[in-house]
């Protein structure tokens, strides 16, 4: 479960399983457990309760603005994501409700070909 600073994101099932999402509000403590959630799917408003689980077929999208909450599945199978975005930093634009390993370190033995936007700061 995660929300977003900065980021706006749109969500494709590109073919395969439903893909389901559960939303949530942002809130002044973290995630609102009460409040409804409104997204635009497909150019189309909806309107899900509080955790409402929202369900993509094959070719169906979902805008998520950075103050929902959310996580997402494939049901029943496998699913191909695709995400359309805002331009961001993974490292800073990621509230994630628990803790969790994001990325984990390498130990390189050779330089890299092509960097990453992550590795310019340990480079400078």
């Amino acid at each position: 479960m995660h929300r977003h600073i900065v980021k706006t994101e749109d969500i494709i099932n590109r073919g395969g399983a439903p893909l389901v999402l559960e939303l949530w509000m942002d809130g002044p403590e973290g995630i609102d457990r009460n409040a409804p959630v409104r997204v635009m799917t497909d150019g189309l408003w909806r309107e899900l309760p509080a955790g409402g689980k929202l369900k993509l077929m094959p070719g169906e999208s979902v805008t998520l603005t950075p103050d929902i909450w959310h996580a997402f599945w494939g049901e029943g199978g496998r699913v191909c994501i695709g995400e359309v975005s805002t331009v961001n930093d993974d490292r800073t634009d990621n509230i994630f409700e628990a803790p969790i390993g994001r990325f984990s370190s390498i130990e390189e033995d050779s330089a890299p070909l092509h960097l990453l936007v992550s590795d310019y700061d340990a480079k400078l």
